[in-house]
């Protein structure tokens, strides 16, 4: 199939971004956002403006921006687009996402997926719950998954199950500080290259690092005062062509000295809800 016929294909998260889905902020899902753990309220202008600036920030880089409209009032959380959704060989594989307040998301983002022409394949089922923000291609017939509060054992069979040509290697996720907080596998690291990752290495399961150091995969370091303000949440544009948030300045460091292009945004607003890049994101289409 040729590049330009292809809807859909996210066999990577480095890869050069073609396609991207996201969700623009409404105004009636906002008033939830004490009981969906935001560190503050949110200013509703400045929360669209920043998206907004987002979106042209993305199509700038050439990847075609595509929205998701449909409302999911009460749930601030429904900006972070990259969780109800794995986007797989076949199509879109709808979730079912750990916090329960969030488990209408999937349904909701169907309507722009199947409109943007990406079939829908599969739906996870109870007691099977999975987030999306717990997983991520390590190459096309690798997926990585961490098994923590949001992503239990019958979401991982389940993914095993629908995946069958895709090795799909579990990875538990640290307690940290429990259940009600946010901890996904990506909120330790995001790859930038077949050989370059950026993590938070005192959190990453052994088991991982050592299958990083297996594949020559070279991590940059996120600092311990930047672990907190998602420095290891990082969105590849291209290899080692990334978006970040302009406040980890010490990160932007260490990555430009390892040769990635540090693209910049500024999240003040939209990850009040500990959401960065990769979180308001849905790759649609990589090359």
């Amino acid at each position: 199939m040729q590049e330009l016929q292809r809807t859909f294909g996210c066999t990577s998260a480095y890869g050069a971004l073609r396609r991207v889905l996201l969700r623009p902020p409404s105004f009636d899902e906002l008033d939830g956002w004490r009981e969906y753990g935001w560190r503050s309220e949110p200013d509703p202008r400045r929360l669209a403006e920043e998206h907004a600036v987002l979106c042209a920030l993305l199509a700038e880089i050439g990847a075609e921006v595509v929205l998701a409209d449909e409302p999911v009032p009460g749930d601030p959380d429904a900006i972070y687009a990259y969780d109800p959704v794995l986007v797989a060989p076949a199509g879109a594989i709808l979730l079912r996402p750990g916090k329960p307040g969030r488990q209408r998301e999937p349904a909701a983002l169907a309507p722009a997926l199947e409109a943007a022409g990406v079939p829908i394949v599969a739906q996870m089922e109870a007691p099977a719950v999975a987030d999306g923000g717990d997983m991520f291609w390590l190459d096309e017939g690798t997926l990585l998954v961490g098994r923590g509060y949001r992503t239990n054992d019958s979401g991982i069979e389940m993914l095993r199950t629908l995946l069958s040509d895709v090795d799909v290697l579990a990875f538990d996720l640290p307690h940290l500080r429990g259940r009600g907080e946010v901890l996904h596998l990506l909120s330790l690291i995001s790859p930038l290259d077949v050989d370059l990752a950026v993590a938070f290495a005192p959190l990453l399961p052994v088991r991982l690092m050592e299958l990083l150091a297996e594949r020559g995969i070279r991590i940059v370091e996120v600092p311990d005062d930047e672990f907190a303000t998602m420095g290891p949440n990082v969105l590849a544009l291209a290899p080692r062509v990334v978006l970040t948030l302009a406040r980890n300045v010490e990160t932007r460091r260490r990555l430009g000295d390892a040769g990635v292009e540090v693209v910049t945004y500024e999240g003040h607003e939209l990850s009040k809800g500990n959401g960065g890049p990769t979180c308001l994101t849905q790759p649609l289409l990589r090359s």
